[in-house]
Formats: structure tokens, sequence, C-alpha cells
């Protein structure tokens, strides 16, 4: 995994910092995440539970949407995840 630096420029300045948890090899340049047999999607900057992301790459069902914006997953029938929703795994479509 590795982690999302984004540079800031104030009056002039650059500097780095580091947002949400560390983001997956496979899904490093995007933000949301979505979970094919759930249909949630994770906003990778702001979600803190390494272990559920973590699982939906070993498993092959993550989906990343372009654009990368929480609109484009709404458009898809995915809807933003949690701390604490579950919903029943179904077997992912494609």
């Amino acid at each position: 995994m590795t982690k999302r630096y984004c540079l800031v420029r104030a009056q002039g300045a650059v500097g780095a910092s580091v947002y949400g948890m560390e983001r997956p090899v496979k899904f490093e340049h995007t933000r949301f995440l979505g979970d094919k047999r759930t249909q949630l999607v994770y906003d990778l900057d702001e979600w803190t539970e390494e272990g559920i992301i973590e699982e939906i790459v070993n498993e092959g069902v993550g989906l990343c949407f372009g654009p990368d914006t929480l609109a484009e997953a709404r458009n898809r029938g995915y809807t933003l995840a949690t701390a604490g929703a579950t919903r029943r795994h179904r077997k992912p479509r494609a």
C-alpha cells in the first residue's frame, strides 16, 4: 500500500500532507473504491479501517470510478459506506 501525498501551496510555499489511510497499490490513484459484493463505496481519504479495504483488494471485488467522484459512484448504484454499516455480501455480477 502507498500513502497519498498532496502538495499544498500557501503563499508560495510547497509542503506535503498525508491524507487518510494508506492506498492499496492497485488503487493508489483512486479516492473512491467500490465493493461489488455490497454496492458500498469507500472514501479512502476518510476511511480508517484498513481490514475492509484489504479484503476488497485481495478478493478482487474492488471497483474504481471514472471520473473519481462520489456522484459517479451514486450514478452506478453505490452508496457511501459508514463505520459500522453492513450489508449482505452477494456474488459480483462483473
